[in-house]
């Protein structure tokens, strides 16, 4: 089972690489928006639009901190 909390926490504490594994094999909305973040992160926006379509939905207009809360928020 993913622990997404901890995805998001290794996230929060810069181990993207850790993170990005964690996530990549799983496919359930709130994955995608992590994995979709992740990749906003790295500077990656083509992936991270893919991703986000994944969860149904459009890349919101907000910072990366703030993504990450909104993320936190789903939990």
């Amino acid at each position: 089972m993913i622990d997404h909390e901890k995805i998001l926490n290794l996230t929060r504490d810069g181990h993207w690489h850790e993170a990005h594994e964690r996530v990549q094999p799983y496919s359930d909305s709130l994955s995608c928006q992590i994995h979709a973040y992740l990749h906003r992160v790295e500077g990656d926006d083509w992936n991270a639009d893919y991703w986000y379509r994944k969860a149904g939905m459009q890349r919101p207009d907000n910072t990366l901190e703030e993504e990450r809360q909104r993320l936190y928020g789903l939990l």
